[in-house]
């Protein structure tokens, strides 16, 4: 039996009071019922991203042609809408049965796997596009090749081939390899590219959680960074669309730090903190083009009106997201501020012969076939995408400038365009590019943000006029009478939209890495169908049954 007791349950045993009752708090009930809702959440996220790539590995197909190719795209499509379709379906059936009162339920678990089977469709492709061969993406060439060396290196106790690349990779790589492959890290790390593809939509879902519901987390963070899905170094892309909403948290915590218990602020801030640390670990780069934005925002949202002891908790809040963070990440940032400032980069990319203000299409280190680019635009060379991602800015600011989701979103992105121009002005003095053009990703995925959440922002304001009472004495408006359709209505029509939206982009995502000879991203898996295995005999599809130890290398003879 349990008996409320304002803000208490008290649980009686069967035997009724003979002895003192616990009392367990409210706020706690609370925490621990949202907690577990959130693991599920996360497990079916995670859950989902991995059916279409076991699926796709029963696929029959020869992966290097090319009506194979189209064949398994299209087998995955079919899959990933069925059981998109069974989960719209169970939230449509939630509105009917016992009042709806699984609704809010269904939608979180819908929202969730769809969010993870985007992703596992492009993990999915990355089976197909690799089927027969143990290679990785690329083999032990380019960037594939070093990491493989590095990480060997690294799980046999010798310092990797490079201090500054971030261990984090490195190290679960290595780890990886010795538990499930024998220490073979060249197999492993293609098991990582595919796994790791697959993490990209919980993951991002998750962390936008933190900051929106399970609908708008889905179409407002999730869809827009599936623009940068990358099954070939998927880490580094991770990295950057999950920072994003953590910093947006972080900011928004620290501008409510000033009325918090001491306890959960603490907390708050260290988990951030070790956060942080391990993506800093992970991927770098994202943290330099957002220190100034983000330096703005929490200068900004510091909780200064909140009297000295808000300040004190403000000033504690970063105080231990800090010490949380050095102790994670200190010794790698401090290996990045010594041997880091010697390390040059002068490989010059496709994109560095490009205008620096144009950011809104990486045609990767290998473009291919490539006229006049950028792509001449409307009005005065620029096209309407960017004209509509500018706009979409100002919006943004204009409807949410008191918001710290809006302004840190739009300061992370004026800081990565300062950081981008500064690094470019001075690449023909320096003969150095220092990855600048790795700001394209954050600014296009910063910009999708902006965009999306003016639609975010107009819709709480339209949903705040339809419940805003006529007058003192009226009844609230509701959406009855006012010609706009149910809240249930609306959820199930954004995820039949989303669905279609990212079943199409991830379809689009895993194609650019299906095998063929040419100067794109598609030559990676082609030379993994080309190297000679450990065992000496070449990969199933391998053409012509021919291999060598380093892969067909003749596609170099088409760069110009």
């Amino acid at each position: 039996m349990t008996v409320s007791t304002e803000g208490t349950a008290t649980v009686l045993p069967p035997g009724g009071p003979a002895a003192p009752a616990r009392a367990i708090p409210a706020s706690r009930r609370g925490i621990a019922s949202r907690g577990t809702l959130l693991f599920l959440e996360a497990a079916v996220a995670f859950a989902a991203a991995l059916v279409l790539p076991l699926l796709a590995r029963g696929f029959k197909l020869n992966p290097l042609d090319r009506i194979a190719q189209v064949s398994g795209l299209a087998a995955i499509q079919l899959r990933f809408a069925l059981i998109g379709l069974v989960f719209i379906g169970a939230v449509a059936l939630a509105v009917r049965l016992r009042g709806g009162r699984h609704f809010d339920l269904a939608t979180r678990f819908a929202s969730a796997a769809l969010a993870g089977l985007a992703s596992g469709f492009v993990a999915a492709g990355a089976v197909v596009a690799l089927h027969g061969t143990p290679w990785p993406m690329f083999g032990l060439n380019g960037d594939s090749g070093r990491i493989v060396e590095w990480a060997q290196a690294v799980a046999n106790g010798r310092p990797s081939g490079s201090p500054v690349y971030p261990p984090a990779p490195l190290h679960t790589l290595g780890y990886y390899a010795e538990w499930f492959r024998g220490g073979n890290t060249a197999y492993a790390f293609k098991d990582l590219q595919i796994l790791g593809a697959a993490a990209f939509g919980p993951l991002v879902y998750l962390c936008w959680r933190m900051l929106l519901g399970p609908v708008r987390a889905l179409a407002f963070g999730v869809a827009p960074a599936f623009a940068l899905i990358d099954a070939y170094k998927p880490y580094s892309q991770t990295v950057l669309v999950v920072l994003v909403p953590v910093l947006v948290a972080m900011v928004v915590s620290l501008s409510r730090s000033g009325t918090q218990s001491w306890r959960p602020l603490l907390l708050k801030g260290a988990g951030f903190g070790a956060l942080l640390g391990l993506m800093f670990l992970t991927y770098s780069g994202w943290f330099l083009w957002s220190a100034g934005g983000v330096l703005f925002a929490a200068l900004l949202y510091f909780p200064w009106r909140d009297g000295r002891l808000g300040r004190i908790k403000g000033a504690a809040f970063l105080g231990a997201s800090l010490a949380a963070f050095l102790v994670v990440a200190g010794r790698y940032l401090m290996v990045m501020l010594t041997e880091g400032q010697t390390t040059k980069d002068y490989n010059f990319r496709f994109d560095n012969f490009t205008d620096p203000a144009y950011y809104l299409m990486w045609r990767t280190d290998m473009p291919g076939k490539v006229g006049e680019w950028p792509l001449p635009g409307e009005y005065g060379g620029v096209g309407l995408f960017a004209l509509v991602t500018f706009v979409g800015l100002g919006a943004a600011i204009w409807l949410g400038m008191r918001k710290p989701m809006v302004v840190t979103i739009a300061a992370m992105f004026i800081s990565a365009w300062v950081m981008r121009m500064y690094i470019a002005s001075h690449m023909y003095e320096t003969q150095t590019v220092q990855l600048y053009t790795r700001t394209n990703n954050q600014l296009l995925y910063c910009g999708l943000l902006l965009c999306a959440l003016v639609v975010h922002l107009v819709s709480l304001r339209m949903a705040e006029r339809r419940t805003q009472p006529e007058a003192d004495t009226a009844p609230a408006r509701t959406t009855a009478g006012t010609g706009f359709p149910g809240r249930e209505g609306a959820v199930i029509g954004a995820l039949c939209a989303l669905l279609l939206l990212l079943g199409t982009v991830s379809s689009s995502m895993a194609d650019r890495y299906m095998p063929a000879k040419e100067n794109t991203y598609r030559i990676l898996p082609w030379v993994s169908h080309t190297i000679t295995e450990r065992d000496g005999s070449c990969p199933k599809y391998a053409p012509g049954g021919t291999c060598s130890k380093d892969g067909d290398q003749s596609w170099l003879g088409f760069i110009r």
